[in-house]
């Protein structure tokens, strides 16, 4: 339980349905006490034991280090992708099996289909489109899906705001969560915290120098504000990391790829399908996917030109509503 109205209700659908049900809170960082005040109340309010674990030393070193690695490699890393398979379907999962629990639920707006013939699970994007976050959980494996319940999976953003009404919790003028729960502002001002400027050069594709950038990790491909170049708009097109460059464009059509290639893959099924596979595919969160063939060596080719593909980004694989699996972008 984030303290927020989907896992909210989510546990309320669970009790409502005949499951004896716990609320957990995982403790991460400094800005978490207010959300586990609400998660407290409305386990009060849902009458369901309440339990607090404090993964802040696990949650350093697992997701806002690794975040902190991978841009400092000029990357631009999602880090709610691991979050999800090391804490909350990783740490979250073996506190729980410890109570003796037989699965562990949250608000993801995902749904997961048991396919008998198979004894297999699979992962379906959500019925809201707008809101699924299949995107997000391409790294979990069977022996987890067997373990988690996605109770609101199945219903519309506005069903859910609904039903939080009907149960009378607590959510009128409530804030929505912020993108990285880690970082209240922006990500520009969380590295700039972090890491000390390194100067280099900006130039042009053609290799002119045009003007001087403070330091790599604080751009990302496609970018085009804050570049701070006259006679704009100039957009981020790559980076030299060992030269510590900078390469930009005035041409946007510069940024579209026909493919990418992935590393650290993951299928759903814990099985290697044939390739080449016919799949459509996802390069960021708020992304159609887009009809592609994945290539042996996992080179992705899409059948249409593609704007920005970021390195470190997780390229997410789906065959109609079912994800299939995903990697890094290289």
């Amino acid at each position: 339980m984030s303290g927020g109205v989907d896992s909210s209700v989510a546990a309320a659908l669970l009790k409502r349905a005949g499951f004896d049900v716990m609320g957990a809170f995982m403790k991460l960082n400094n800005f978490s006490s207010e959300s586990e005040t609400r998660a407290r109340r409305v386990a009060r309010i849902l009458d369901i034991p309440f339990h607090v674990f404090n993964f802040e030393k696990e949650f350093k070193k697992r997701i806002v280090d690794y975040f902190l690695k991978e841009n400092k490699k000029g990357l631009t890393p999602n880090p709610c992708v691991v979050c999800n398979k090391e804490i909350k379907f990783g740490l979250l999962l073996e506190k729980a099996l410890k109570l003796d629990a037989d699965f562990i639920a949250t608000g993801h707006y995902v749904r997961i289909i048991k396919d008998s013939s198979k004894q297999a699970y699979k992962l379906r994007m959500g019925r809201d489109k707008e809101k699924d976050q299949s995107y997000f959980l391409w790294k979990l494996s069977q022996r987890q899906l067997k373990r988690i319940l996605f109770p609101v999976g199945n219903y519309e953003r506005s069903e859910v705001e609904k039903l939080a009404k009907k149960f009378k919790l607590p959510f009128s003028g409530v804030r929505k969560s912020q993108e990285i729960c880690f970082i209240p502002k922006t990500i520009e001002d969380f590295l700039k915290r972090h890491f000390k400027s390194k100067p280099g050069e900006i130039v042009t594709e053609e290799g002119k120098t045009i003007g001087k950038h403070q330091g790599l990790w604080f751009y990302t491909i496609g970018q085009r504000k804050g570049i701070g170049l006259p006679q704009g708009p100039y957009y981020v097109l790559d980076k030299d990391l060992k030269k510590n460059i900078l390469i930009v464009t005035k041409n946007e059509k510069d940024l579209y790829k026909k493919e990418l290639v992935v590393k650290n893959v993951n299928w759903i099924s814990g099985k290697k399908p044939k390739l080449p596979l016919k799949a459509t595919v996802k390069i960021r969160y708020r992304h159609n996917a887009v009809p592609s063939t994945i290539y042996p060596a996992y080179k992705i080719v899409f059948n249409k030109l593609q704007r920005a593909v970021t390195p470190g980004q997780s390229a997410v694989f789906y065959r109609g509503q079912e994800i299939v699996g995903g990697g890094i972008i290289c």
